[in-house]
């Protein structure tokens, strides 16, 4: 009886801290070439941590209307220690393209990162709820 009482308590403890990633939430990102930004909600999938673009806005600050709308940006992200994720990708709508992405939560900020044939660049995204 104590070892099923123990089991099930291990197990409930393991799926709620994997339940409760830190990371998980809604993100402001930084401008892109032109300027505007966009409210990412990061999930997780599966076993993975994803990101999906809820908002726009162009640089003005004015929310748009646009066709990235409920694109994934990013996927295959996975936590790899101390804040850290990598091992992931994230499509970049400025330039329309994928990159080999990490990720590195400090506090309420997200530092954003990705590689495509040498090429690197980043943001810092700020949590919003």
């Amino acid at each position: 009886m104590k070892f099923a009482l123990w089991t099930v308590l291990t197990l409930w403890t393991l799926s709620t801290s994997a339940a409760a990633d830190p990371i998980l939430g809604l993100y402001e990102t930084g401008p892109g070439d032109q300027g505007g930004y966009a409210h990412v909600e990061i999930y997780r999938c599966d076993t993975e941590i994803c990101g999906v673009i809820r908002k726009t806005f162009d640089g003005t600050g004015r929310q748009v209307d646009s066709e990235e709308v409920g694109k994934r940006m990013i996927w295959g992200m996975r936590p790899v220690g101390e804040g850290k994720y990598a091992r992931g990708k994230i499509w970049a709508p400025d330039r329309d393209r994928t990159y080999g992405a990490r990720m590195e939560l400090t506090g309420t900020t997200l530092k954003v990162s990705g590689c495509i044939l040498g090429i690197c660049r980043g943001q810092s995204w700020n949590r919003l709820e």
